[in-house]
């Protein structure tokens, strides 16, 4: 029976990518699905590998384009990487690249636009819980999945050491999450959607603009600011899963990688909570 036709490659291949110019930070996180085709029918009908590239490899170079061309937009990105495997593979006669995008938006303070710190487009759903009864209410308003990042300025380092911990240490590392907040109302505001985004505003300007010795660091501080500036709210609840970046080694094809090129993951994810309130 004859092969009709035939491709494999690697899906699901996540990227982040950092390019610097001096203190301004650019990210680019993409999602790559990379599929070849060319002479690798031996594999399927005659159990010869002697012509197929590991899909293992495919994934490589992913890595090593990226760490190469950090400043490339996603549309020169997968050019660049689709002739690097024709041009390293002679049995490859065509290469399809798919790749998408999770779109960070720069975050700005004052009007000014800020140099490594980000939010998720389209970011969060908004929430609102009311409980009532005939003798009073209370009102807690808050948003889920409210996503932010800085690409530096955050470490991890003091922490207990023992026979099972394996994550060294660093001053500088990426910190990510996506929160699920609340925040519980004392008095009524002049406007609860413009003191929501007070609150919100509030927020990232301290996990944006301080150093983070910790997730639980930032919290508590974020908390802190935020009760300070909205004297409507008696107290502030956050709940904040790790979005992990993790270091690429990139060593065995000889490159280096200076926290440029990085493997976005959710699973598993360190989950910091905390409230704050006052006192």
């Amino acid at each position: 029976m004859p092969l009709i036709k035939n491709r494999y490659g690697k899906g699901r291949v996540r990227v982040m990518r950092i390019h610097r110019e001096g203190g301004r930070h650019e990210v680019s996180q993409l999602n790559i699905k990379a599929m070849v085709e060319g002479d690798f029918a031996r594999a399927y009908t005659d159990a010869d590998n002697s012509t197929s590239v590991s899909t293992d490899t495919i994934k490589n170079v992913i890595n090593i384009v990226a760490r190469e061309n950090t400043g490339l937009c996603a549309e020169e990105f997968c050019q660049v990487l689709a002739k690097k495997y024709l041009d390293s593979h002679p049995q490859v006669t065509s290469v399809a690249v798919t790749a998408h995008e999770t779109k960070w938006a720069r975050l700005s303070f004052g009007g000014k636009p800020h140099p490594h710190s980000f939010i998720l487009d389209s970011n969060g759903k908004p929430s609102v819980e009311v409980t009532a009864t005939r003798e009073g209410s209370a009102l807690i308003s808050g948003i889920d999945g409210f996503t932010f990042m800085k690409s530096t300025q955050s470490g991890w380092e003091g922490y207990v050491r023992d026979p099972y911990t394996t994550i060294p240490p660093t001053n500088d590392r990426m910190c990510a999450t996506s929160m699920v907040a609340s925040w519980k109302w004392s008095s009524k505001p002049a406007s609860y959607p413009a003191t929501n985004a007070k609150i919100l505003d509030t927020l990232l300007e301290v996990f944006s603009t301080t150093y983070s010795a910790s997730v639980q660091d930032s919290l508590y501080r974020m908390g802190e600011a935020a009760l300070s500036a909205v004297p409507e709210i008696s107290e502030i609840s956050m709940a904040c899963p790790n979005m992990h970046f993790i270091p690429m080694n990139l060593s065995t094809f000889g490159l280096d990688n200076n926290n440029d090129v990085f493997l976005p993951t959710d699973e598993p994810h360190g989950q910091i909570e905390c409230t704050v309130g006052r006192g």
